[in-house]
């Protein structure tokens, strides 16, 4: 139940941030160009706060905070005196109009590259793209455990985000790559990797497990270097140099595999087993885990890395920190290979190229926001830049309702000298309201599905 509520909290903190971001980008170009603002509203249904400024605009907090709306003084809605036509919206030339539906967007854009930038000062820890256990495809293009990837066709790639950018687009449209790899002295080589040669399942969101690529880890023996005073272990008699074998029937070979056993032995609720090695004689324990922040805890630490492990550690891990100025180009950078991305994977879900179910809803967006603000405020940072990001360029589609369908119809009316008609326009607001309604179903209908996966 509470991370049910950590999760709402932290979506209205980040829809609550941009969604007012976007709607202060219309109202701040309506009002440079003389259009009166009746009302500024974060939210929708009954309003929470309100108050007026001196120019009698409304601002309002409603119940409901999944958006928002600028409403301008507008004939079209509403009657309009002949002394304040001047004033009203749909009086502005096709240039104003414009700048003020595209506002939000850009202001969104805007948005993204400040967190970005913020970020960046800041210093975010990022895993390099390090390469584990090769198969397939992979193995076959001669990528090897400990290879770093520094860059795939021409794009330079930093981090584990950066390679997945690089490798959905050509990997949806089955075309090869080349890889340029770094091993661990410092050797380069390129190679070509046959993205062509994926089956007809390939599926998006298991891109690297497709290709045969897996992240470099790291991982400590599984031996106990400490154990939590009064903990599960402690009562079943573990100590300090204890190294577990197995847990129940599953062999344990390192940390992570135990870090991996441990929650599945548990779901079932009876007392795990396990099987350590204690002064070269096998022994057999049983204890109850304790249950923590949701999480089976059975009060063991992990050994310190030793110095072969430090240095792969440095070398897969790495904190992206920048000046203000470098930040910022880097921020942009950021922004145009997000943009790109999104724009690649949008594009290819119209052509059938890509699954609809990369679309996200609510449900998503909620439990990225949580385990972002979680992470640190870096990484909540990143999360609120890309989903401005995608506000952006979701209210930019062509879609009567959104931005983007607005602006279209100012196309189509600096093309043909006179608005579009009325009735034309009230066809494309139904198919529109239709078309994003439709979009928002499937969105949470994902969400549903992965919750239940």
């Amino acid at each position: 139940m509470i991370d049910v509520l950590s999760a709402i909290f932290w979506l209205v903190v980040a829809l609550g941030l941009l969604v007012t971001f976007h709607e202060y980008g219309h109202y701040w170009v309506a009002r440079r160009c003389g259009v009166r603002v009746l009302r500024f509203s974060i939210g929708f249904g009954r309003p929470l706060l309100r108050w007026r400024n001196k120019e009698d605009t409304e601002f309002v907090v409603a119940a409901v905070p999944l958006g928002g709306y600028v409403k301008m003084l507008d004939d079209r809605e509403t009657p309009v005196p002949t002394a304040e036509r001047d004033q009203a919206f749909n009086h502005k030339s096709l240039g104003q109009r414009s700048a003020i539906v595209a506002a939000g967007p850009v202001f969104n854009l805007i948005f993204a590259v400040a967190a970005f930038w913020l970020m960046f000062m800041i210093g975010i820890a990022d895993s390099r793209p390090l390469l584990g256990p090769t198969t397939g495809l992979a193995a076959e293009a001669g990528l090897e455990e400990q290879d770093l990837i520094v860059r795939i066709d021409e794009a330079k790639v930093q981090t584990w985000t950066h390679a997945l950018l690089a490798l959905i687009p050509p990997a949806l449209d089955r075309r090869a790559v080349t890889v340029e790899v770094e091993d661990a002295g410092g050797f380069r080589q390129t190679t070509e990797l046959a993205l062509d040669r994926l089956g007809p399942d390939f599926r998006e969101d298991r891109t690297l497990e497709s290709i045969g690529l897996s992240i470099w880890r790291p991982d400590l023996p599984p031996v106990i270097d400490g154990v939590t005073d009064d903990g599960p272990a402690a009562r079943a008699g573990l100590s300090a140099g204890d190294r577990v074998l197995a847990v129940g029937d599953t062999t344990i070979d390192g940390w992570n595999a135990l870090s991996a056993a441990i929650p599945a032995a548990a779901g079932t609720g009876a007392p795990i087993e396990l099987r350590i090695e204690r002064d070269g004689r096998e022994l057999e324990v049983q204890l109850q885990p304790t249950m923590q922040d949701g999480r089976p805890i059975i009060g063991i630490t992990p050994p310190p890395p030793d110095a072969a492990l430090q240095a792969d550690m440095e070398r897969a891990f790495a904190i992206l920190r920048f000046g203000p100025l470098e930040g910022l180009g880097r921020a942009f950078n950021e922004t145009w290979r997000l943009t790109a991305g999104t724009l690649g994977i949008l594009g290819r879900m119209i052509t059938g190229q890509a699954s609809l179910a990369n679309l996200s809803g609510p449900i998503t967006i909620a439990q990225m926001a949580q385990d972002s603000a979680r992470l640190g405020i870096s990484r909540f940072l990143f999360f609120l830049g890309l989903i401005s990001l995608s506000l952006a360029i979701i209210n930019l589609l062509p879609i009567p309702v959104l931005d983007g369908g607005h602006l279209l119809y100012n196309l189509i009316e600096a093309i043909k000298g006179s608005p579009v008609s009325e009735r034309g326009q009230v066809i494309g607001q139904t198919l529109g309201l239709v078309a994003v309604v439709g979009l928002m179903s499937l969105a949470v209908f994902n969400d549903i599905v992965r919750f239940f996966q």
